[in-house]
């Protein structure tokens, strides 16, 4: 049996799940959620980089911020994007002392990035301030993260406890708290990423043979997603939170 015919086989007996399981239900989850906030409305897009969620607030008054500092290659540790262009940005900051008054925005945004927070409790801080009574934070993060965007990575990520905690404190009441992903989806994402990582780091590319057992594993973890309950509880790729302040 030719090495092509054992591909065609592995092709029709383990089809590869090629659907993105983590950041298109995300985008999914915010392009709804941000549809829902009336028109007009002043939004803050916190940390907002290249400003990728601006698509989805054609119809409100957006004004991004960020730090400015990261430029795609960072210290070369871990994952990097190569550039990354902040040209466009309305507000150069720091995300705990942002240059607005109180409760001048209806809404806040921030995506992705608390884990890139030396302090987020003082960013949370900062973006209560700032929304009115009545408006709303729409968060995400990852509950678990590798080290991505070097030297500025300080969380590994925050859990469902740590928003009801940190948020109803605050005066914030959830309205959203949903799971992004489950444990088998978050698994079958690293799985993917053994090959990249073998090379990089062990100077190894796998065997054929290891490759068509990678794919066996994930042929499993495709059975248990379709098939999952609440491994969310166990992990997930992040939560995703929608909160309105307290009048």
């Amino acid at each position: 049996m030719t090495r092509k015919t054992i591909s065609l086989l592995l092709n029709k007996l383990l089809p590869v799940d090629k659907e993105d399981r983590n950041s298109a239900p995300r985008e999914a989850w915010l392009a709804k959620t941000l549809a829902a906030i009336p028109a007009g409305s002043r939004i803050l897009d916190a940390g907002a980089g290249e400003l990728s969620k601006k698509k989805y607030c054609a119809h409100l008054s957006y004004v991004s911020q960020d730090f400015g500092q990261y430029e795609g290659d960072g210290d070369g540790k871990g994952l990097q994007t190569g550039k990354w262009d902040q040209s466009r940005l309305d507000i150069v900051c720091d995300i705990t002392t942002i240059p607005e008054p109180d409760a001048s925005f209806d809404a806040v945004l921030c995506v992705e990035v608390f884990e890139h927070l030396p302090n987020p409790l003082l960013a949370l801080d900062e973006l209560v301030r700032l929304l009115r009574p009545g408006g709303h934070l729409v968060l995400t993060a990852p509950f678990c993260a590798f080290t991505h965007f070097a030297p500025f990575f300080f969380n590994t990520g925050f859990s469902e406890y740590w928003y009801r905690q940190h948020l109803e404190s605050r005066g914030m009441d959830i309205l959203e708290l949903i799971p992004n992903g489950n444990f088998p989806a978050y698994l079958a994402q690293e799985v993917g990423r053994i090959p990249d990582i073998a090379l990089r780091y062990a100077g190894v590319t796998p065997t054929y043979v290891e490759r068509i057992g990678l794919r066996v594993v994930n042929s499993l973890l495709w059975r248990m997603h379709q098939a999952d309950r609440a491994s969310q509880e166990f992990v997930c790729f992040g939560w995703q939170v929608l909160a309105r302040k307290r009048k």
